[in-house]
């Protein structure tokens, strides 16, 4: 059985197409876009068996692809926005985030990556990369599976509905010539350990709704040999590797000392840069290294609205844009989950900076909201490999739709309707959300809403009891 979705507006191979609709297959597969006949009649040439579902006042969009999450630090939102209880910078917010991580069950790290995923649907997205680096029990000690907690977090997508890479991170030390962190206690494993775990989930998560990807956490976190081990087994096994790079000053002058160079040299230099990269953040880099992640045909995953709540800095995106590197966003810590805020948050970041307007509009002649809206979905699903994020024949049916009569796009036309969405909408206007052909979200609602948020709400009064709070 096939089934034609049919909005208002249908966006498809760059522009918004009146009176279209979207033919998918029972498997979750687009078929075709069928464009409005000369006889008026969108229905006049589909099979018999065609399911038709109108979607009236409405424009249809691919979905949001997330390249880049921390499920478990949607508990810390808001708890760090003080110098009392967050520090003053990166290094000291991270004391909030371990202590959010310390004691969460199995059971736990299942409700709260279900209440994150939860949102991220309803915000528009249909596929998260999940960088996921707690694996041991509170003391330290494996689980009798290595894996329980990467399975909990594949079923929260699942119980969800939306599409999860899970990345699964190393992560081996607190950095270079630094003791111990008792906070990183649950994150830590050998190589040896490392391979045999992301081997074994790899052999049980390769669908189009879960697969794996292996994420070397970044080179204060996993020694540049143990990073060479791990990217040359993805190679191999032709999985997407994801790191962290140069996020930090701190960072980059820590690998100075270290190695005597900077992150991206390093990487380049023992032969990691290579297509299947994402660097996420990629801040404190130079017009050299941009010039070697290019050369590598590498990706970058910017996090605006995480790295403007850390202080990280600014993305140099226009450098990026102009050498030709795909630039994909992520949520990353859950300070705010909106990916058209990452979309917006790129060039207004840029603004400021410049003090100039539209600084990412026009490279290679591309107008700046479907530039911007292209890293949110196509770019996104390039960096998971994810046959997803636009709406063409053979992609997944991965889509959203916005409510054509919300108040935040009045007076839109098909003309300069995405450059309202990008630069104006609120996630409030995302009406519907479908993975593969099945709807997730309807009128604004996800079926298990309600269950999620009190489980939810649950975990957060046991992590951040009142008591607690009223003392910080």
């Amino acid at each position: 059985m096939m089934t034609l979705f049919q909005p208002d507006l249908l966006f498809a191979r760059g522009r918004f197409h009146a009176g279209a609709g979207l033919l998918v297959d029972a498997k979750g597969v687009i078929v075709a876009l069928k464009l409005l006949e000369e006889s008026g009649n969108l229905s006049a040439t589909l099979p018999a068996d065609v399911d038709v579902v109108r979607l009236p006042g409405t424009a249809l969009l691919p979905g949001f692809v997330n390249v880049h999450s921390h499920s478990f630090q949607r508990l810390i939102r808001g708890r760090t926005e003080s110098r009392r209880s967050g520090g003053r910078d990166f290094w000291s917010w991270r004391g909030a985030m371990y202590h959010a991580t310390a004691a969460l069950s199995p059971e736990q790290v299942y409700h709260v990556a279900r209440m994150t995923f939860l949102e991220m649907a309803m915000a528009g997205t249909t596929t998260v990369g999940e960088f996921h680096y707690v694996h041991r029990a509170p003391d330290g000690r494996p689980y009798p599976d290595p894996n329980l907690l990467a399975h909990q977090v594949i079923a929260a997508a699942r119980s969800v509905g939306i599409r999860i890479a899970l990345l699964r991170t190393a992560y081996q030390r607190a950095g270079f010539d630094l003791p111990p962190d008792p906070g990183q206690t649950r994150f830590l494993e050998t190589t040896d350990e490392f391979l045999a775990n992301a081997a074994d989930l790899h052999r049980q998560y390769h669908s189009t709704d879960a697969w794996v990807g292996v994420a070397p956490h970044s080179v204060r976190a996993v020694p540049m040999d143990a990073i060479q081990q791990i990217a040359a087994w993805a190679r191999e096994n032709g999985l997407p590797v994801h790191m962290h790079v140069s996020e930090q000053i701190a960072e980059v002058t820590a690998c100075q000392r270290e190695y005597g160079t900077t992150p991206v040299r390093l990487l380049a230099q023992h032969g990691v840069l290579d297509d299947r990269l994402t660097a996420v953040h990629a801040i404190h880099i130079d017009r050299e290294e941009m010039d070697l992640l290019a050369t590598s045909s590498a990706n970058i995953c910017s996090c605006p609205t995480t790295e403007r709540n850390l202080g990280d800095g600014i993305f140099p995106a226009r450098d990026a844009m102009e050498r030709g590197i795909p630039v994909a966003f992520g949520s990353d810590s859950q300070a705010q989950i909106d990916p058209l805020e990452d979309a917006r948050e790129l060039e207004y970041h840029l603004r400021l900076q410049h003090q100039q307007r539209s600084l990412l509009d026009g490279i290679d002649g591309q107008e700046l909201s479907s530039r911007l809206f292209r890293c949110a979905t196509a770019n996104g699903a390039a960096a998971l490999g994810c046959p997803a994020g636009e709406l063409a024949e053979g992609k997944l049916a991965d889509f959203f739709t916005v409510d054509l009569n919300d108040v935040l796009i009045a007076g839109n036309n098909p003309d300069d309707l995405l450059s309202m969405i990008v630069f104006g909408l609120d996630r409030s206007a995302i009406a519907d959300v479908s993975v593969g052909g099945k709807f997730l979200v309807r009128d604004h609602r996800h079926p298990h809403q309600q269950e999620i948020l009190n489980e939810y709400l649950e975990v957060a009064r046991k992590v951040w009891p009142t008591q607690q709070l009223a003392a910080k």
